[in-house]
């Protein structure tokens, strides 16, 4: 286990000390043990899970540089992907996870306090009313492995991004067209394309995309709309 994480983070240019490697070994085990408690995640093989989540969270370097104290947000994080990973990687980031699911929050908080992991808060919010609490535009990063529409995702996730800050996405495949029809979105929301980056997760065929959006002005203050509304009616 250990070789195959240490050899997999070196192709994405990440140094893995025992510490880091222990946790995400740790890591693992919980989310099997849970897994057949709740419904965290349908891969299960270790070699799977390293590549197709701890990796694939981890492939945020290829857009920007984490070291440093900076705030972040991991919206729907789901069974903390990829919030607690660049936890684990980057200790100095503050970070926020949220879900709708309490049962994942449990999951979570145990995975928090069995990896010894410091200023990480799991807490149970939809994104909507998240969007309008105390942490409205209060990140410097905001972070999504949703899979919903980028104007839907954008307008949870921009309003919690502070002015400078950026929202990165985590796409599959190509997401050309996708990003042309969320274009008006992004800017009615406060955000400017910075920067797309695609590419293969390490000896895969699978397609990624990771897109840099950055918060140049401040979310109008009726974003994001009530409950369901951001899916039943996307931005345009």
């Amino acid at each position: 286990m250990k070789d195959y994480l240490i050899e997999q983070f070196m192709k994405i240019h990440i140094n893995l000390n025992d510490k880091k490697v222990n946790q995400f070994i740790d890591y693992y085990k919980l989310l099997i043990e849970w897994n057949s408690k709740i419904n965290l995640t349908s891969i299960t093989d270790f070699k799977e899970v390293v590549i197709k989540h701890f990796i694939d969270s981890l492939s945020i370097v290829n857009i920007i540089d984490l070291n440093g104290e900076y705030s972040l947000v991991d919206v729907g994080t789901g069974a903390g992907f990829p919030g607690i990973p660049l936890k684990i990687v980057y200790p100095s980031l503050k970070v926020v996870l949220i879900d709708s699911l309490d049962k994942r929050i449990k999951f979570l908080n145990t995975v928090i306090d069995s990896l010894g992991l410091k200023d990480i808060k799991a807490i149970h919010t939809r994104a909507e009313d998240f969007g309008n609490s105390k942490y409205r535009e209060s990140f410097d990063i905001s972070v999504t492995r949703a899979v919903a529409n980028l104007a839907v995702i954008s307008e949870y996730c921009l309003p919690l991004v502070n002015i400078g800050g950026y929202f990165i996405p985590y796409k599959s495949g190509n997401i050309k067209e996708e990003l042309y029809d969320s274009e008006i979105a992004i800017e009615e929301l406060g955000g400017s394309v910075d920067d797309v980056c695609m590419f293969n997760l390490p000896d895969t065929d699978i397609e990624r995309s990771l897109i840099k959006i950055f918060k140049d002005d401040n979310t109008p203050k009726k974003y994001p709309r009530r409950n369901g509304v951001p899916l039943k009616k996307p931005l345009r």
